[in-house]
């Protein structure tokens, strides 16, 4: 009769030894498999319970059959990178500093979506609407995120999406803010614009009164006083910038609001500079700062890109360019005038880039167009509305 030792159970000899508090020198054993769910038309998710007894495992792989795609991490563990129309299961091992354990049985299966496509986006927000002459302050640009050329507020460029054929995705192209009226009650932020799971977010309207700018993609600026520093609104990461703030002083200078992406109100009453973005495949520039206007002295000018000028001819402000996601300029003083409005943000915009070999279908309630093919690839352009596309 063959007897088993105590020596030759290495899962034993692992649990006795971490048992009495000593630093094993084993590698893990194997995790119990969970449940692979598919997240997206090529990615999916593995879950697992480590192995509760034995050396630890630091670093746990789920790794897909066939074609040995791999995901890191803990549970779940997303797995993306996968092929269009196949069948997969997973394993997941886990490993420590001495080695790599077995491999934990195979999951449930999962088929990953037929005709998987990438999809490359430009997604700009509603610009923020400018202030009275009782605030001389520009709207902020809406937010921009991209894929192509530049994204807002300097960040690096975005993934594209993997999209799948017969799916239904939402498009909400976001208005641009009101501006301030002459009885200095309203005024708004610039709206959203989605695709998908992107969001860009409106632009900041310009502050009123002695007050500072609001924040948004990009943030609107700093309201006017001769006596006090106040500060333009933030801006979203990777969407916009910060608005300017006031200049106070006898010549009463004020703010503009933030550019969507080459840099903040720098000179206080200037609106920042858009971004120039190809994705149509000529350069347009977008989501401009709208201007700050002054008491005394030269108002501030818009940003590159759609931001509206400033109220001049002590006049009210100019509003942002639709589907730029332009701020909205700041009314002007007119002797003898209260307070003069301020101009509305820009809408914003969603344009689609992807293969020449999809047909693109724009629900009710949006409009837009499809230019191509061309190169390859066809291009869609969403200029108002909220519905559903699909492919």
């Amino acid at each position: 009769m063959s007897v088993k030792r105590f020596s030759d159970d290495s899962s034993i000899k692992n649990t006795y030894k971490l048992g009495r508090g000593a630093t094993s020198a084993a590698i893990p054993n194997e995790p119990t498999i969970g449940t692979a769910t598919k997240t997206g038309a090529t990615t999916a998710t593995v879950t697992y319970t480590a192995a509760s007894l034995g050396a630890l495992g630091s670093t746990f792989t789920a790794t897909s059959s066939p074609s040995s795609i791999t995901g890191t991490g803990s549970s779940p563990i997303t797995v993306s990178g996968l092929s269009g129309s196949t069948n997969y299961t997973f394993t997941v091992t886990a490993a420590n500093s001495n080695g790599t354990s077995a491999a934990s049985s195979a999951s449930n299966q999962i088929t990953t979506d037929a005709d998987a496509f990438t999809v490359n986006y430009l997604v700009v927000a509603g610009g923020g609407g400018g202030s009275t002459t009782n605030g001389f302050a520009g709207g902020g640009a809406g937010g921009l995120r991209s894929t192509v050329t530049a994204t807002g507020g300097g960040g690096t460029l975005e993934s594209a999406l993997t999209l799948s054929a017969g799916t239904s995705y939402t498009v909400t192209i976001g208005a641009g803010g009101a501006g301030i009226p002459p009885e200095d009650v309203g005024g708004a932020n610039g709206a959203d614009s989605i695709f998908y799971n992107i969001t860009s977010v409106g632009g900041g309207l310009g502050a009123y009164n002695n007050a500072n700018g609001i924040s948004g993609g990009s943030g609107g600026g700093g309201g006017g006083t001769s006596v006090a520093n106040r500060t333009g609104g933030s801006g979203t990461a990777n969407q916009g910038f910060a608005g300017g703030n006031n200049q106070p002083g006898g010549q009463g200078t004020r703010s503009g609001g933030g550019g969507g992406g080459a840099g903040a109100a720098g000179s206080g009453k200037n609106g920042g500079n858009g971004v120039a973005v190809s994705i149509t495949g000529s350069s347009v520039t977008y989501a401009g700062g709208g201007a700050g206007s002054t008491l005394v002295g030269s108002n501030g000018t818009a940003g590159s890109g759609g931001g509206a000028a400033a109220g001049n001819n002590n006049g009210a402000g100019f509003s942002g360019t639709a589907n730029t996601g332009g701020g909205g300029g700041s009314g002007n003083y007119q002797s003898g005038v209260v307070n003069l409005a301020g101009g509305n943000g820009g809408s914003g915009i969603v344009i689609l880039k992807y293969p020449d070999s999809k047909t693109i279908t724009i629900g009710a309630g949006l409009t837009g167009s499809t230019a191509g093919p061309s190169g390859g690839f066809k291009v869609t352009t969403i200029t108002a509305g909220t519905g559903n596309v699909n492919w």
